[in-house]
């Protein structure tokens, strides 16, 4: 870290019924240096320890029949209180496939907080009066369901952790990223320049970077309408561009 770094760090507190999940991620790589620098702070919280029934229990049966169990209110409210005596300001976001879809642009929402708490659902659902009364935001990373929102709370804190300044080495490389500026990232390639008659694209060694810059938008371009049509609606495109887009 340089000496015009500004320093930062982000706080989580994770709430769950499973913190033993997240023993392996947060101890590898960008996350753990992040955690050895002061940068990341985890706290993790397990759920049954906020439960009054002597059985440890956090579900129970859903008002009006159907299959499955539904997490308990009080538990959740009981550890938010803990969570808040500490930190009164944290932004509080509740993990379920029904919430609001969690992107890139939220992930750069989130990384401007200092202090974030990630409540991990289970079963068939929380009772709906959590995200009515005791959280900020309910987000979603996809639309798929998982078994609990732990796997969801790492992709969150990873996505938003890699924001903070300071925690990825190079800051330039995030400004190149997919999704950064509406796009997917245009196709890396590195050594062999030819790989058993694969070819690098002659353009990106020929030193000539108004060139390069020129073919790393146009196949950005065409990663995305490839791939993910749907980010082309928001993405301004010049008439060059349009026609280049039909013929591919």
């Amino acid at each position: 870290m340089s000496s015009t770094d500004s320093f930062r760090a982000i706080h989580f507190d994770i709430i769950t019924l499973f913190p033993e999940m997240f023993d392996g991620p947060f101890r590898e790589s960008i996350l753990d240096r992040a955690r050895q620098e002061g940068r990341l702070n985890v706290r993790l919280h397990h759920l049954r320890d906020y439960t009054l029934n002597k059985h440890g229990k956090v579900d129970d049966t859903p008002f009006g029949g159907g299959a499955g169990l539904v997490m308990n209110i009080e538990p959740i409210d009981r550890a938010l209180q803990a969570v808040k005596k500490d930190r009164p300001g944290a932004w509080t976001v509740l993990l379920s496939p029904s919430g609001k879809k969690f992107d890139q642009k939220k992930a750069r929402e989130l990384s401007e907080k200092t202090e974030i708490v990630l409540i991990c659902g289970r079963y068939e659902g929380i009772d709906e009066r959590v995200a009515q009364t005791l959280v900020d935001e309910d987000l979603s990373i996809g639309d798929f369901v998982l078994s609990g929102g732990e796997i969801a709370a790492m992709a969150v804190v990873d996505a938003v952790a890699r924001l903070v300044p300071g925690v990825v080495g190079d800051p330039a490389s995030l400004e190149e990223e997919s999704f950064e500026n509406g796009l997917l990232e245009y196709p890396q390639y590195t050594r062999p320049r030819d790989y058993a008659g694969l070819e690098v694209p002659e353009v990106l060694v020929s030193g000539d970077h108004k060139k390069i810059r020129a073919w790393q938008r146009q196949a950005a371009l065409k990663k995305t309408a490839r791939n993910r049509p749907d980010l082309m609606a928001d993405i301004p495109l010049t008439p060059e561009e349009r026609e280049l887009l039909k013929d591919s």
